[in-house]
């Protein structure tokens, strides 16, 4: 390379650079405000999450238990509404938004109004719930599965006890999911995944109180097939 090349380039570079400080100081007004904005976003997020949802999801929880002593009951009419000035879970969802407790509620109200047998409440509220607790987040699952078997939609209980026996994981709640998996497909005339449903039980999940009468389920199935 020329030193004349090399001059050159000293330059060029130098314009390039030149012009990165030119944008830079141009807009030094803006990338402040942009910043500061960012800033007071983060600020505020934790202002309202310490002094707004924080003393909200106390109070909440704090009203919660009368409504699960209702639903322990199986008091599923009180355990909605409230009684006597303490709270039901239909009114927590609604005062309280946006807390772990309202969350929890969605799964509450669910169950409740499955066993009461207006199942697209059911599903409503079961869907709606967002949970870490994989043995919640599957009942919830599954509850929903048996509200869709209710209303006979099959399609969706497939798809939502299919979710439940997955998220649960574990050879207490999977096995039954599995098996009501598998009475759905025999209420469409699926035979063969049937079979491969409670096959599975028996041979990952032995212990299980399902695998107990299984062969029963499969020996129905095959003689369809």
């Amino acid at each position: 390379m020329s030193k004349t090349q090399a001059n050159n380039k000293v330059v060029v570079e130098g314009n390039e650079f030149g012009q990165t400080g030119k944008f830079v100081r141009e807009n030094q007004k803006s990338l402040i405000f942009i910043g500061g904005a960012i800033v007071a976003m983060i600020v505020i997020y934790f202002a309202y999450q310490k002094f707004y949802i924080g003393p909200r999801e106390i109070v909440a929880s704090n009203q919660m238990h009368v409504a699960q002593d209702f639903w322990a009951k199986k008091d599923w009419d009180k355990a909605i509404n409230g009684d006597a000035g303490y709270p039901g879970f239909e009114k927590i969802l609604s005062e309280y938004s946006n807390t772990k407790a309202a969350n929890l509620a969605y799964y509450y109200l669910g169950t409740a109004y499955l066993n009461k047998g207006e199942f697209q409440k059911a599903i409503d509220n079961l869907t709606s719930y967002r949970g870490d607790d994989s043995m919640v987040a599957a009942e919830a699952l599954g509850d929903a599965g048996d509200a869709y078997v209710e209303l006979k939609d099959y399609d969706k209980a497939e798809t939502y006890f299919k979710k439940a026996a997955d998220k649960a994981n574990n050879s207490f709640l999977t096995p039954m999911y599995l098996k009501k998996l598998g009475l759905v497909y025999e209420a469409t005339n699926d035979n063969k995944s049937a079979d491969e449903n409670y096959k599975k039980i028996k041979s990952d999940y032995p212990t299980s109180p399902q695998a107990q009468s299984i062969d029963e389920y499969i020996a129905r199935v095959e003689a369809k097939l």
